[in-house]
């Protein structure tokens, strides 16, 4: 069963912190207790807050993240968490090249893990240099994803093990 799950994105200031927002508040909604957070795989925004974007797109749908502090990837994160679920494969690729070996099919990436649909490309795309609309895309992406997540949790499936991911 999954009681942790931890998003993960370069920066942590635009996706990973929309996604963890949205992850927290609809898994409440559903009476899922699920531990939520995120990082980034680089450091160079630690201690800071989410991007003016992100907490702009996140309010307009009721989610809050002016709270958020960015952080970087830790070692014990993958004790920490029964899921690791990437933006991209980018970010995938530097978690499985850091994960311990027997911790490999816990991460995966996030949208693969929701188990949306196999024809959608299954990365969500980093907003940073684009304009509000991408930074929504995101956000419509991360409602999606975790809806896809809560089916998933209800049904008892590991969320890393059976995406397509896994196989990459």
């Amino acid at each position: 069963m999954t009681s942790s799950i931890l998003f993960v994105c370069l920066g942590n200031i635009c996706r990973s912190p929309l996604v963890a927002a949205v992850a927290r508040q609809r898994f409440a909604d559903a009476g899922l207790s699920v531990a939520v957070d995120s990082c980034g795989t680089g450091g160079w925004h630690v201690g800071q807050g989410a991007d003016p974007r992100s907490i702009r797109v996140a309010e307009e749908a009721g989610y809050s993240l002016r709270d958020h502090r960015v952080r970087q990837l830790a070692a014990d994160d993958f004790s920490r968490f029964d899921a690791i679920l990437a933006m991209d494969d980018d970010n995938l690729a530097l978690l499985r090249e850091h994960s311990p070996v027997d911790d490999k099919d816990r991460v995966s990436l996030f949208l693969d893990a929701a188990g949306l649909d196999p024809y959608v490309p299954p990365i969500v795309p980093d907003p940073y240099y684009e304009d509000l609309d991408a930074f929504r895309h995101v956000l419509k992406l991360a409602e999606q994803g975790v809806d896809g997540l809560i089916v998933r949790l209800r049904r008892g499936e590991s969320l890393a093990a059976a995406s397509r991911s896994a196989a990459r």
